[in-house]
């Protein structure tokens, strides 16, 4: 499959009250299509919410760190689409643009 796009759309989580977090981070992700990124801003490393995403999304999100200091993290989020991989069985988006869990 071919990466449709280059484009970095940037999320600055600072500026999301932190119940919403995780819920706009998942629904910014499921928005993104295969080849797209999220450059992620935060105050400090999210080690939980890297957790979440592995164990939601597995291998069709992968991300890389940009900046890791101890005020500012920005990391990179790109979807990986397989073509022969179906969409998970249990724990995926529920839907969305292009991360690949809505099975359509």
């Amino acid at each position: 499959m071919q990466v449709l796009t280059d484009t970095v759309f940037p999320f600055d989580a600072r500026g999301v009250a932190k119940r919403f977090r995780h819920a706009a981070i998942f629904g910014a992700l499921e928005a993104l299509h295969h080849g797209e990124t999220m450059r992620f801003i935060n105050d400090h490393d999210p080690l939980p919410l890297l957790g979440q995403i592995q164990q939601r999304y597995g291998a069709q999100v992968r991300y890389s760190y940009q900046q890791r200091d101890s005020n500012q993290v920005v990391i990179d989020f790109t979807i990986q689409l397989a073509e022969a991989e179906p969409a998970p069985q249990q724990g995926g988006c529920g839907g969305g643009g292009g991360c690949g869990c809505s099975g359509g």
